[in-house]
């Protein structure tokens, strides 16, 4: 049986186009939510899940945080996948045709400079792969979705225009989750170290426990907070930094941290993606 990885969404996604471009010999598992992605992998049916979590232009992907710590699953990957949003039509429909474009919320939003400038009004569609599905199945030439050309190619769609984000580095972060964790030094780009925690209830905790990075050099690229268990004292700081917990500098960091901390998990280590940089 071939090894497969698990995304979510329809065939012909990002999260499907970053698969491929990662692991390209390893069968892609479209799941219909985050959680069966993960608990595809949990449950073995999977080797891999690669969830998306932040993108350059949309931000963070929602949800995401809350479901990494409780997943079972670690970190050992992460991958930088570039965002080229294009414009999907039946096949012989031109670009004046076009009278609305079907996508998820954040793409519709990542292009809307192009829409209003060909007059192309919006409509919200669950994902962009299953938009492109719609559009295929509606046979509606006045409609066109934005989505990758990878559904095109899979829902049987023209590229009427490519590249049409707003933004031109538009780039989505991957992080690729297994059942077991993977401390080893690999990769020619040094590692990262993902980990949650939450302060104990002193004051200036946060500050406290922040002090060891800056104190030892450490690069912390990444710092999020969001609440825990329906709770407006209980909140969960999300963090990345440069480096291995075996490094001395990051070990003595992580030292204070447990300090101020009730609690501390560490997500994963893994080398970071060379297009981070």
């Amino acid at each position: 049986m071939n090894k497969r990885i698990a995304f979510q969404g329809e065939p012909g996604a990002y999260s499907h186009q970053a698969c491929l471009e990662t692991y390209p010999e390893l069968e892609a598992l479209p799941c219909r939510t985050f959680e069966d992605a993960i608990a595809a992998v949990r449950d073995g049916e999977a080797e891999l899940a690669m969830l998306p979590v932040e993108n350059s232009t949309f931000g963070r992907v929602a949800d995401i945080h809350h479901l990494l710590p409780e997943s079972g699953l670690h970190i050992i990957a992460e991958a930088f996948v570039r965002v080229q949003i294009s414009l999907l039509a039946l096949p012989g429909v031109r670009l004046n045709q076009v009278e609305s474009a079907m996508s998820h919320t954040m793409l519709l939003g990542q292009c809307r400079a192009f829409l209003e400038r060909h007059g192309i009004h919006r409509v919200t569609g669950a994902d962009t792969a299953g938009s492109a599905r719609h559009v295929a199945e509606a046979a509606q030439p006045e409609m066109a979705a934005l989505a990758s050309a990878l559904a095109g190619e899979i829902y049987g769609l023209d590229v009427l225009a490519q590249g049409i984000e707003d933004q031109g580095n538009n780039t989505t972060r991957f992080l690729v989750m297994a059942r077991e964790p993977d401390f080893t030094r690999r990769g020619s780009d040094g590692m990262m170290t993902t980990f949650v925690f939450q302060v104990r209830n002193i004051p200036a905790a946060l500050y406290k426990a922040m002090g060891g990075f800056a104190t030892n050099g450490i690069n912390m690229t990444k710092l999020e907070s969001y609440m825990v268990g329906g709770s407006f004292t209980a909140t969960q700081f999300y963090a990345d930094i440069e480096g291995h917990p075996d490094d001395p500098a990051v070990a003595r960091a992580l030292d204070e941290l447990d300090y101020f901390t009730s609690d501390i998990t560490i997500l994963g280590v893994y080398p970071a993606d060379p297009r981070r940089h």
